[in-house]
């Protein structure tokens, strides 16, 4: 059975879609733009596919149909980033500078959740709905048919993957208790973002450490690739559930510190 505290969290969150459906549905013609957006994105990354094999039959020892998979991942998690991290986030630090917070601290429930996905902009699942057949063409072309236990570790990678993502963020975000442009570090995230598109191993190593430990893109894109092209390994899938785990008990120890210098608007 599910807590009861899960549920009421669970009913929260679909009203929070529910009002980020109908506050999109008034610009309808963002649709088109977030899909023609996705549509040259994943154009520009299955050109750079295409010119890269063009030349070499490999990448870093990845197959073309492993990149493609790659592609997939990055696009779904990038699709989730858009549509409720970066937009809650977003708004959270305007709250901060703003003094607003206050209206969210003092309602009925957990500020980090409620913060957390308290904007969300529907037409960003343009990206999740590309990366679907994406993902399932790579399957094809790998000749791969994901069993239960290799669904199962792909399932785990990918959340592992965007909650290790999410806690990085807040605690970027958190940063705003005491600092005032934030954003800024969010653009440089999103701009290192980029790279998820590609396998770490490609990189150099500097690059790669920054990747994967400073910036933990390699865990929220290549290792979730990894798992559903077969190439994981028992360590790295353990490494990434550990990394989620901590990250996330970070984040939430760094967020209850930052509340703590909160000053409001009824300061």
């Amino acid at each position: 059975m599910i807590p009861i505290d899960t549920m009421f969290y669970f009913r929260l969150f679909a009203t929070y879609v529910r009002v980020g459906i109908l506050g999109e549905l008034e610009y309808r013609a963002n649709f088109w733009i977030n899909m023609i957006q996705s549509a040259l994105d994943l154009s520009v990354a299955l050109g750079g596919l295409a010119v890269v094999f063009s030349h070499t039959d490999t990448l870093g020892g990845w197959r073309p149909e492993e990149l493609l998979a790659l592609i997939g991942v990055y696009f779904l998690i990038g699709g989730l980033i858009r549509t409720i991290i970066r937009p809650s986030m977003t708004q959270f630090m305007d709250q901060v500078r703003q003094g607003t917070l206050d209206f969210t601290l003092t309602k009925p429930a957990d500020s980090q959740v409620l913060v957390s996905i308290q904007r969300i902009e529907i037409w960003r699942l343009v990206d999740v709905l590309i990366a679907l057949p994406v993902l399932a063409t790579a399957l094809v072309r790998l000749g791969t048919r994901l069993g239960l236990a290799e669904t199962a570790v792909f399932a785990v990678t990918l959340l592992c993957g965007g909650l290790i993502v999410y806690s990085f963020w807040l605690m970027l975000s958190t940063c705003a208790f005491w600092f005032v442009k934030v954003e800024n570090i969010q653009v440089i995230f999103m701009s290192m973002w980029q790279a998820g598109r590609w396998p770490v191993t490609i990189y150099p190593a500097w690059l790669r450490s920054v990747l994967t430990f400073l910036v933990p893109v390699a865990f929220a894109t290549t290792v979730p690739a990894s798992a559903v092209s077969g190439r994981i390994t028992t360590s790295t899938l353990l490494g990434t559930i550990a990394l989620a785990a901590a990250l996330l008990l970070v984040s939430r120890w760094f967020w209850r510190v930052g509340i703590r210098f909160y000053s409001g608007a009824s300061a």
